[in-house]
């Protein structure tokens, strides 16, 4: 076995044997079935050119809008197996990957119920600080509703909405295009 470091960035180098034992492409975990749902893209700079090894973190609650967290203390069933939390990495051409389910709804400030969606971190060479944003679901009635996507002005929403991937089968394609046109909404935390 041969360590092989990638580059020197703000936030590595990383060895790719101990960054490929922590990454967690199934977020749903075994027991998921028909629920299971693959969200792909790109993870693209200003210029729609990919940034490979860029690395994408994932938190969501489960089908039921529970998280899996001890803080979470909503009386609401939570499958055993459920993660919650996954992490991905992109390829040469900026691709990504992950396997989960469509979360439940889950509350706000005020209690106010959120549209499903998903919390995604982004982390790639040169960036000092993640960014943060959502992924919603495509023909969801509640995304008219939810305080977050309201937030977001008009054209800019459609950069947290994943689309249909046409004759997917619960395929979702969402892309994260950091600067210039199409660039995706991010969140100051």
């Amino acid at each position: 076995m041969k360590l092989i470091a990638t580059g020197n960035q703000p936030v590595g180098p990383f060895f790719h044997i101990i960054l490929d034992r922590m990454l967690i492409p199934d977020v749903a975990g075994p027991g998921a079935g028909s629920e299971g749902i693959t969200i792909r893209g790109r993870v693209l700079n200003a210029d729609h050119a990919p940034i490979p090894d860029a690395m994408i973190e994932t938190w969501q609650a489960n089908a039921h809008g529970k998280y899996a967290h001890p803080l979470d203390t909503q009386d609401k069933p939570l499958r055993k197996d459920f993660l919650g939390f996954g992490r991905v990495v992109t390829d040469g051409s900026g691709a990504f990957s992950l396997t989960t389910i469509k979360p439940g709804r889950v509350p706000g400030l005020g209690g106010a119920l959120q549209a499903p969606h998903i919390n995604v971190s982004v982390f790639m060479p040169g960036l000092l600080q993640r960014a943060v944003t959502r992924i919603y679901f495509p023909d969801e009635p509640a995304n008219a509703e939810d305080p977050v996507l309201q937030m977001v002005g008009g054209n800019r929403r459609a950069t947290l909405i994943a689309k249909n991937v046409s004759g997917g089968g619960g395929v979702l394609e969402w892309n994260v295009v950091l600067g210039g046109e199409g660039e995706t909404v991010f969140f100051d935390l």
